[in-house]
């Protein structure tokens, strides 16, 4: 038989009343025959139910399994019920949303990977690498064999690139060939090969970022002890330690920690986006070893189910045959149920400790991969706009074509005639279009990596910089994101006194005041003073039992209330406390060890050492924080005491060093904060004085009715939930040793109650505890925002983009960003929608919803998931219209979920904002994803499309990069389709006024040098334009609004550009042909000749704003025309071209055909300036 343990010894001595304790209902196997005194027997299961931490409604429990082969005597069977923390021990642990589609907290979607058993041992693993998947992390698209497959079919899908194919391969057939192959065949070749190029260097780059997160080090224990291996090397049935701060590399049951309890806290920041530490537990046997060499003598199998989403649940069995040391040896063998509370999930991060884990599964069965959606090629709306303009443009030329054919008859073969017209005119369509475009997005990509603004930003997807310059809707997650997660207690109020960080060292002195007549003195405690010979207690200090004085509802000084204050803030909490051992070194060892002893309860003194807390909810860390910050320390923490240490009273030359008071309480009960009391209290017995307190903090809505009439605190409330501070309300209460007796009592009886159990504890609590409490005060925590969000998100709204908020963190912790980020405006109304679980309750919500003209909604992940079942389209139809949503208690697939959801319904183009690894998902659902390089790693920042350091550089990246690059490749779409447009016009011209033949009137090295050297460097030097300033763009973001129409490529637009192609081709062939001279050479030179100044013209007719470089195109293509007229006899009659008439020809050519178009603009821009005109 194993040796008894109870649950508290397997915590370790953190204890279940010291934490805001939960309790455990012990369920055994049922016997026929009532149990002999002190016989064992197995316990099968331990249920937890927890009241969740969480945005839950009103009444709703969690129950969470720790299955354990405890062995209980009959003893023990009496007792109701035993103590256990109150932290979440899986964060939504037990929570069941209706997403059958599975995802993080959804449903149970199987993944490809089968159940698994493995040895437990290394040694008996055989280690089948083809078993199962790598330990990789792989974010690129391609492999050697799929590359030019899927680079081909993504190309060729485009209409454009289609018809340039067929075309190339037609010049194969003699009867439709028509000038040089190459003239067809080479400018494709080259598209291709552009973008196979860039294709390949940014998946390049994204194996190479792979890589390094594959790279990462790890400690994998061998029987020749700990071996360093990379992340990828890390498989199934190896052995891993896991140090403090470092991400858990692959999902892994967790077998041993640090703490002999067996217990460690893990963030799980990156999987869940929540921000409250999860409790994790070893398995009991493999914890109880000697040391982590003892693995190795463990002989038995572990048992895993199939991969799936969902990470709330794990389903396994670890049994060991053989090498238990000691009488546990009796009972092999042994098979222990395991839990999600057992495992640690890939990119979570340890916050405690180190651990000993065995790797259950790899690379892409691990929870978070299977919860990422796989990469896929975006294409942005530009794209999609000049695809459908092709083949506009088809239609053009497919009727241009069959007008010629027509008005000759459709004589002989007219068929081929039809074809060889296709092919002349196929400039229309300009297959120069893709290699312009797609170098235009290169040059915006370099030029957000080289912004000096947002320093460090990376684009990892160059094909879509344009849609930053059409976005609506942008989806950000909350931790990381906006905010630091560094939660910081800003404000204090006592009612006629407040307090913040700044003043701090005011409530010392309030302190130090209160104490310094009570308490022994530094001087008197500390060794090295020679004065501390003998123990000496509080009780012999003098003025043991005055510090009770005043407590109650008496009128007090003002140090006194203070210290009653800070002391509540120490008592109230689920903190534990940790001493820095880095702390322990150099000439402080000495000193320590001759002080150790002193830190003793009766004695109540205690060594003054830095300390490390660790709690569930970063909220409460800062309270500790704070109270440490003004002198008043916890210092340790059991499952029946707390020990406060009161450091104020060290002297100020010490230097915060050397022996300090302390002050220790009994903990006689904790009410643990749920999301339906939204308040947490602990019944605490002073043994100093003996007097006992009731202390509970909790938010305003539920303790205004508990404490004390006050005419202040509705007020205080609301100035700080304006500030975006999270509030809690403070109070206390002296309770009677007769008072108490008689609660306890009571509390015991509504502890067996069997029905309504729940609902009789807490009407035994109210009639005691909560009534009449004294209010201490009011505290303001808060989350402190990343740097310039604020600023940032009144741009985003200025300029017109909807922002959403999705979190996996609670509702009140989300609304409280909401409003310090400015999310919600301060006149804005802000309607919550939480606790829904019917159709009919979200129906009406959604009545509701639909009668608020403006209004910021939060809902949380219950309620969302319910609507999305049964009100898809009507939710996204009201939600759609409001300027700000906040989803709370997202899993990541409701993530991505909502980002497709809003894509479908309203068309427009989606941003998607994060920084974990739960945001991956949504990054690649969205159209245009962002990564912040966070401290919680880079996940998201290697999946998305552009990566950025702060939030606030998304204003930028938006209103200024974005608006450029749409605006210019809009220009240069259509300047591109003008210039093919206006040659084929000419070419018709030409071609109706000799016999409808299909002969072409530039032939040769004239239509490749047209497109390429002539024009190109002119034409390219668009990209080079802006119509505004930079500071103009960032201080009217309302100029942004004007693009998310996408007039600056629209039919209108392409039409005025038809419309001017078809003016300047007939005017240029027109007058040409007018000026005929002798010989056809002559019409070449002068129709040319005016067409390439034709166009230089027109680049400069459209640049708002000169660069240098594209006076140098400019200059420059002239130059290079001007010396090919003498390379190039046989296009050119040089004597011709340097005679008086051609000079002037080719002026009125040149004059006819641009300069009214000039006038028309000048006209438009006196009468009908566009909107950033005026600004500039």
């Amino acid at each position: 038989m194993s040796k008894r343990r109870t649950l508290a010894s397997r915590l370790g001595g953190t204890s279940a009343a010291s934490h805001g304790y939960e309790e455990i209902e012990t369920q055994h196997t049922q016997r026929t025959t009532q149990p002999v005194a002190g016989e064992s027997i197995p316990l099968q299961r331990l249920s937890i139910h927890s009241r969740k931490n969480s945005d839950e409604s009103a009444g709703m429990s969690s129950t969470f399994s720790v299955d354990t082969p405890l062995m209980a005597t009959a003893a023990d069977l009496d007792e109701q019920r035993i103590s256990m923390p109150s932290m979440e021990l899986d964060g939504a642990a037990g929570r069941t949303l209706a997403n059958d589609s599975g995802g993080g907290g959804g449903g149970r979607k199987r993944g490809a990977g089968k159940a698994r058993t493995e040895p437990l041992n290394p040694l008996d693993n055989t280690f089948k690498r083809s078993k199962y998947p790598a330990n990789v992390v792989s974010n690129n698209k391609y492999n050697i064999i799929t590359f030019l497959p899927i680079v081909l079919f993504e190309q060729f899908k485009f209409f454009f690139n289609l018809y340039f194919l067929l075309v190339a391969l037609s010049q194969f057939v003699p009867q439709l060939r028509i000038g040089y192959l190459f003239t067809y065949v080479g400018p494709l070749v080259f598209v291709l090969a552009v973008t196979m190029a860039k294709e390949w260097h940014d998946d390049h780059a994204r194996k190479k970022r792979d890589k390094e997160a594959n790279s990462q080090r790890y400690t994998r224990l061998d029987t020749d002890g700990p071996v360093v291996v990379p992340s990828a090397k890390i498989r199934v049935g190896d052995l891993v330690r896991i140090e403090k701060n470092q991400r858990v590399p692959a999902d892994m049951l967790l077998l041993r920690t640090t703490e002999s309890s067996g217990a460690c806290f893990v963030r799980t920041d990156q999987l869940d986006g929540e921000t409250d530490w999860k409790l994790r537990i070893a398995v009991p046997p493999t914890q109880k070893l000697r040391d982590n060499a003892d693995l190795f003598q463990l002989h038995g199998s572990v048992y895993a189910d199939a991969p799936h989403k969902d990470i709330y649940d794990f389903v396994g069995t670890l049994t060991v045959d053989s090498g238990l040391p000691g009488a546990e040896a009796e009972t092999l063998p042994v098979t222990v149920p395991l839990g999600a509370e057992n495992t640690l999930w890939a990119n979570t991060t340890l916050a405690s400790g180190s651990a000993v884990g065995y790797v259950i599964y790899t690379g892409r069965d691990t929870r978070a991969a299977m919860n990422t959606g796989h990469a896929k090629t975006k294409v942005g709306i530009l794209d999609s706009e000049v695809n459908r303009l092709s083949k506009i443009l088809f239609v053009v030329t497919l009727a241009l074509s069959l007008a010629m054919v027509a008005l000759d008859g459709f004589k002989a073969v007219w068929y081929v005639t039809l074809f060889r017209f296709l092919i002349l005119l196929s400039s229309i369509i300009p297959i120069s279009l893709r290699v312009n475009l797609d170098m235009g997005k290169s040059f915006y990509s370099m030029t957000i990596e080289r912004d000096a603004e947002i320093a460090g930003s990376v684009v990892r997807n160059s094909m879509i910089p344009e849609e930053l310059g059409r976005i609506e809707y942008c989806l950000t997650d909350k931790t990381g994101t906006l905010t630091r997660n560094e939660m910081e207690l800003k404000r204090i109020h006592m009612g006629v006194m407040a307090y913040t960080l700044e003043t701090s060292d005011e409530v010392t002195r309030h302190v130090r005041a209160n104490l310094k007549d009570r308490i022994p003195t530094s001087e008197t405690l500390n060794p090295a003073s020679g004065a501390a010979q003998q123990p000496v207690s509080l009780a012999d200090a003098g003025g043991v039992g005055s510090l009770a004085v005043g407590h109650g509802k008496a009128r007090r000084d003002m140090p006194q209330r203070v210290f009653d204050m800070v002391e509540s803030l120490a008592l109230c909490h689920n903190v534990t406390p940790a001493e820095e051992s880095a702390m322990d070194n150099g000439a402080d060892t000495e000193a320590d060890a001759d002080t150790a002893s002193l830190h003793d309860a009766r004695l109540g003194v205690a060594v003054a050492r830095p300390m490390a807390y660790q709690a569930s909810s970063p909220d409460e860390v800062a309270i500790v924080k704070w109270t440490e910050l003004v002198g008043v320390v916890l210092a340790e923490r059991t499952l029946t005491s707390i020990t406060l240490r009161l450091d104020a009273l060290l002297p100020e030359t010490q230097d915060g060093h050397g022996v300090a008071p302390t002050l220790t309480y009994d903990i006689l009960h904790v009410f643990p904060f749920t999301s339906e009391s939204k308040r947490m209290g602990v019944v605490v017995r002073s043994r100093l004085t003996g007097d006992i307190y009731f202390v509970q903090k909790g938010a305003d809505a539920v303790m205004t009715r508990i404490v004390q009439f006050n005419d202040w605190l509705d007020e205080e409330c609301g100035n700080m939930a304006r500030d975006g501070l999270r509030t809690l309300v403070v109070g206390r209460k002296r309770i009677s040793k007769d008072t108490y007796a008689r609660f306890e009592a009571a509390y015991q009886r509504a502890k067996v109650t069997v029905v309504g159990r729940a609902d009789a504890m807490q009407s035994v609590v109210a009639e005691y505890l909560e009534n009449d409490l004294e209010l201490l005060g009011l505290t303001g925590v808060e989350d402190r925002l990343q740097d310039n969000v604020r600023a940032t998100l009144e741009l985003l709204g200025n300029a017109g983009i909807k922002v959403w908020m999705l979190t996996g963190d609670k509702v009140e912790t989300a609304t409280c960003v909401a409003v310090s980020a400015r999310l919600v405006r301060r006149d804005q109304l802000v309607h919550v929608i939480s606790g829904l679980r019917t159709a009919h309750e979200v129906s009406d919500a959604l009545e509701t919803l639909r009668t608020l003209s403006d209004c910021c909604l939060i809902i949380d992940g219950d309620s969302l998931q319910v609507t999305l079942d049964f009100f898809r389209d009507e939710f996204v139809q009201v939600a759609s219209t409001l300027s700000a949503v906040v989803c709370c208690r997202c899993s990541p697939t409701q993530k991505a979920d909502i980002v497709r959801l809003i894509q479908r319904f309203t068309r427009k183009r989606v941003l998607a904002v994060g920084d974990g690894g739960n945001d991956v998902s949504m990054i690649q659902a969205a159209n245009v994803g962002v990564g912040l390089v966070g401290k919680e790693g880079k996940q998201a920042s290697l999946a998305a499309d552009f990566s950025i350091n702060q939030f606030s550089y998304l204003a930028r990246l938006l209103l200024w990069h974005g608006r450029n690059s749409y605006k210019r490749s809009a220009k240069l779409a259509q300047f591109v389709i003008h210039r093919g447009l206006i040659i084929s016009i000419m070419q018709v011209v030409f071609s109706a006024l000799f016999y409808f033949a299909p002969i072409a009137l530039f032939q040769g090295l004239l239509l490749v040098g047209y497109t390429t050297v002539y024009t190109m460097a002119p034409v390219f030097s668009l990209v080079l334009d802006r119509d505004i300033s930079e500071d103009i763009a960032m201080l009217y973001p309302e100029l942004y609004a004007e693009l998310t129409k996408g007039r600056s490529l629209s039919y209108k637009t392409f039409f005025t550009w038809l419309l001017i192609s078809i003016y300047q081709g007939g005017a240029l062939m027109m007058i040409a042909l007018w000026l005929f001279d002798t010989e056809f050479i002559h019409v070449v030179s002068i129709a040319f000749t005016g067409l390439v100044l034709n166009e230089l013209l027109m680049v400069a007719l459209e640049i708002r704003t000169w660069h240098r470089w594209m006076i140098w195109s400019i200059l420059g293509s002239l130059a290079i025309y001007v010396a090919s007229i003498w390379v190039l006899p046989a296009y050119f009659d040089v004597s011709f071209i340097v005679s008086a008439p051609f000079v002037w020809k080719t002026v009125v050519i040149t004059a006819v055909s641009s300069v009214p178009l000039y006038i028309i603009k000048a006209i438009r821009r006196i009468y009908a300036p566009p909107a950033y005109a005026k600004l500039t």
